[in-house]
C-alpha cells in the first residue's frame, strides 16, 4: 500500500461579496411589503408577522458577516431574492465546471506537475446542476486530463469523503494522483426569505491534488482518514427530478435548504468530536499536539465547542481557522478553504486536522502532518 499526501490546493472566489447589512436590507424591504400585504390577517390574529432580521442577530447566531456570491442583484432583490444565473447551451461549460475549474488551474501550477499524471477527477460537492453527464467528466474535458471521472455527494462532508476516496486510489495503486474539486453555489438552494437561514450560505471553489507520496514534492502526508454517516432529517433538500411528477408542484420550501439548526447542533456537536478525538487515539496522536484545526465553517458556536473539546481547552484563533465571517458556509468547500489560505505558516512535522460534518449525517476526519 502506497502512502498518499496533499500536494497542492486551489481557490476560485466569486468576484461579488453581499455583506450583512445588504443581506438584511432586502430581507426587511421583502418582509415589510408582506407583512403590509397581509395586515389584515396579521391585525385578526389568523396570520403573524414576519420578524424582521438585524445584524446582530446575524453575527450572534452564526458568526457570519459577509459572503461571495456568483450573482449579487437578484440575491439583493425584494422581488426576487435568488442568483439570477441564466441557462447556458450544451456546448458551453457550465457554471459548476467553470468554478472548478479555475480552482483546478491554480492547484495544478501550484503543484507545478505534467497535469497527464493526474489519473482520475472527483467532483465532490452538495448540489449538481444537473443529473448527468456528471461535472467531473465535464471538468476533466476543460482541462485535458485523461483517466476517469465521477460525481459524489456526500452534503458539506463531500470534500473529506473526496480526499479519503482520492488517497485510496493512490494507496491501491489505481492513479499516482487525483485532482478532486469541490465547486458550490449554494446562494441557488438557499431561501432568502427564510429569517432563520437567509445568512448562512455563500459560493465558491477548491480543489485538492493528492499524489503518491514518494514522488512528492513537500505537501501533507495523509497519516489517517475516517468517514462516517448517520441518518437524520435535521438538514434536508428535497429538490429533485421527480418533484414535476408530485401532484403538488415544485416550488414547496422544502425544496431549497431546510434545517432543524438546534437539533443539528446538539447532535452533531457530540458526534464529530468523539469522532476526531476516537481516531487521533487510534493513530497515536494526542489532541492537543495538533497546531491546528480546519473544521467545516458552517457555525461559529459548533465549531468553538468542537475545538474546545478536542483540544481540551480554548483553542486560540490561530488553532481553529474561522473563515466563515468571510465566506460563510461553503459546504463542501469550507474546510478546504481554511486549510488552502491557512496552513503554509506551518512547519515540518507540525500536526493538523480537516475536518467536515453536514446534512445526512456525515462527517469525515483527515490528519495531516507538514512534509
Amino acid at each position: 500500500m502506497r502512502h498518499a499526501v496533499i500536494a497542492s490546493t486551489g481557490l476560485f472566489t466569486p468576484p461579488d461579496a453581499v455583506s450583512n447589512a445588504e443581506l438584511v436590507e432586502a430581507f426587511n424591504a421583502w418582509a415589510t411589503l408582506e407583512n403590509a400585504r397581509n395586515a389584515q390577517a396579521i391585525a385578526s390574529g389568523a396570520a403573524e408577522a414576519i420578524p424582521m432580521s438585524s445584524v446582530e442577530f446575524i453575527e450572534k447566531a452564526s458568526g457570519v458577516k459577509s459572503r461571495y456570491v456568483v450573482n449579487k442583484s437578484g440575491v439583493l432583490d425584494p422581488e426576487l431574492m435568488r442568483p439570477i444565473i441564466p441557462e447556458r447551451p450544451n456546448e458551453e461549460l457550465s457554471i459548476l465546471a467553470e468554478m472548478a475549474v479555475e480552482a483546478a488551474r491554480q492547484a495544478l501550477e501550484r503543484w507545478g506537475k505534467p497535469a497527464s499524471r493526474i489519473g482520475a477527477v472527483l467532483c465532490a460537492a452538495s448540489n449538481m446542476q444537473r443529473p448527468y453527464p456528471a461535472m467531473a467528466i465535464e471538468v476533466q474535458q476543460a482541462l485535458g486530463l485523461g483517466g476517469f471521472a465521477f460525481d459524489m455527494n456526500v452534503a458539506c462532508s463531500s470534500a473529506t469523503f473526496g480526499i479519503k476516496t482520492a488517497a485510496d486510489y493512490v494507496a491501491t495503486g489505481s492513479c499516482d494522483a487525483v485532482l478532486m474539486v469541490n465547486p458550490e453555489i449554494c446562494s441557488g438552494h438557499l431561501n432568502f426569505r427564510d429569517r432563520d437561514s437567509h445568512f448562512i450560505f455563500g459560493d465558491v471553489a477548491t480543489a485538492v491534488i493528492v499524489e503518491r507520496a514518494d514522488e512528492a514534492d513537500g505537501g501533507w502526508d495523509i497519516l489517517g482518514a475516517r468517514l462516517k454517516t448517520q441518518f437524520s432529517n435535521n438538514i434536508r433538500n428535497n429538490f429533485g427530478f421527480l418533484n414535476r411528477a408530485a401532484p403538488e408542484g415544485r416550488d414547496l420550501p422544502d425544496k431549497l435548504f431546510v434545517q432543524q439548526g438546534r437539533k443539528v447542533f446538539k447532535e452533531v456537536v457530540p458526534m464529530v468530536s468523539e469522532m476526531i478525538v476516537e481516531h487521533a487515539a487510534d493513530l497515536g496522536i494526542e489532541t492537543e499536539r495538533l497546531k491546528r484545526l480546519w473544521l467545516h465553517q458552517a457555525n461559529i458556536n459548533m465549531n468553538e465547542m468542537i475545538g474546545r473539546r478536542v483540544l481540551g481547552r480554548e483553542p486560540t484563533r490561530e488553532e481553529n481557522v474561522v473563515i466563515l465571517d468571510d465566506y460563510a458556509n461553503t459546504s463542501s468547500a469550507g474546510s478546504i478553504i481554511a486549510f488552502h489560505k491557512h496552513s503554509e505558516d506551518l512547519q515540518s512535522g507540525d500536526l493538523g486536522l480537516i475536518c467536515s460534518f453536514g446534512a445526512g449525517y456525515s462527517a469525515g476526519t483527515v490528519f495531516v502532518r507538514k512534509r
